[in-house]
């Protein structure tokens, strides 16, 4: 049990909190597998690099992770006052989401499942 006044105990916790500015998109409907694909290749690029792989990567997850580090460098402008050209993608990452369960009918009355899984996509920038 944690010592201390309940004010003093959220002061603490919000003092560790992370002031980098980040963006998460839940529920993508892509799966983890498919969107670490892009996301190793931005890490630790600087952000117009990093848009512009994202511009002519083919794969389906690059669209949804350009719109996500848009936005993560719209919040470091607006709300932490950052420099654009200072920028980098510091941390990138997906975790998995919930899976969505359907049947496929096949052969002989049997039935498959298949599994449209999900993810969740967090991007955080940080200054050079």
């Amino acid at each position: 049990m944690a010592k201390g006044h309940r004010s003093q105990i959220k002061r603490e916790r919000n003092a560790q909190k992370d002031t980098r500015p980040s963006a998460k998109l839940s529920y993508a409907r892509v799966s983890v597998q498919k969107a670490c694909f892009v996301l190793d290749a931005i890490r630790g690029k600087d952000v117009t690099t990093a848009l512009a792989i994202l511009e002519y990567n083919p794969r389906y997850a690059s669209s949804i992770i350009k719109k996500l580090l848009q936005s993560a460098i719209a919040n470091a402008e607006n709300n932490n006052g950052m420099n654009v050209e200072n920028l980098y993608v510091a941390e990138c990452y997906a975790n998995k989401g919930p899976t969505m369960k359907r049947v496929k009918p096949r052969a002989q009355g049997r039935a498959y499942r298949i599994e449209k899984r999900m993810s969740h996509i967090t991007i955080v920038l940080d200054e050079r």
